[in-house]
């Protein structure tokens, strides 16, 4: 008897949440690529279910508020409403994921207003990474 295989499924970021927990930031930047060119290639009319399910916490809020900050980005991209789980996610203390001086210049010229508003900054092109 053959098996079959499965079905494909799409990252979601209720999904992509746990696999950051105990991942190295490097692992944690690839995923991300991964959820980001995944998102990419599904039918606009589907995309919005890969955001609409909250992530459990993964652990460190940076991440944590990053996933809100991507979600709302991407729906807007997509002339959607945010997702409602994503408007307490905010951060007290700002955050530059990439803490040189000139990724820091960068993100702050250039990071999306979804990531800005909640104290993450990070450039829209890192954001392009697949």
């Amino acid at each position: 008897m053959k098996e079959r295989a499965a079905a494909y499924e799409p990252l979601t970021v209720e999904r992509l949440a746990p696999l950051l927990v105990s991942a190295s930031e490097a692992r944690r930047w690839r995923l991300v690529a991964e959820f980001l060119e995944e998102y990419r290639w599904e039918p606009a009319e589907l995309r919005a279910g890969l955001l609409d399910v909250e992530p459990a916490p993964t652990g460190d809020e940076r991440w944590d508020v990053f996933l809100a900050a991507l979600a709302e980005h991407l729906a807007a991209k997509d002339g959607r409403g945010a997702p409602s789980w994503v408007a307490t996610r905010s951060l007290r203390q700002f955050w530059f994921p990439f803490n040189t001086p000139a990724a820091r210049v960068d993100a702050v010229v250039h990071a999306p207003a979804a990531f800005r508003r909640r104290g993450v900054y990070v450039a829209a092109q890192e954001l392009n990474v697949a």
